[in-house]
């Protein structure tokens, strides 16, 4: 598949994602005695699930990318005291 469709396609699996947790959140929010949300009170909860899910999304391709691309391998490791072949 390529990039660009692939791209959309995570994303609104992201969108539907921070959706329906701002659904359930402020379901949940009901259900405690919370009062009605306001139209601000909404669109601060779903930037934030929002901003959370995107966040989280980025970090995890970071990783991947890092380890995919050998990043981690790369590093000087040779003042670290833990190294197990210190001859000192």
């Amino acid at each position: 598949m390529p990039r660009l469709p692939r791209l959309l396609v995570n994303l609104l699996v992201a969108v539907a994602i921070a959706a329906a947790s701002t659904l359930g959140v402020s379901g949940f929010w009901r259900a405690i005695g919370g009062g009605d949300l306001t139209v601000h009170g909404w669109i601060a909860l779903s930037l934030g699930i929002f901003g959370t899910v995107a966040l989280a999304w980025l970090l995890m391709a970071l990783a991947f990318k890092s380890d995919r691309e050998g990043w981690d391998d790369r590093v000087d490791n040779t003042h670290d005291p833990g190294r197990d072949d210190d001859k000192s």
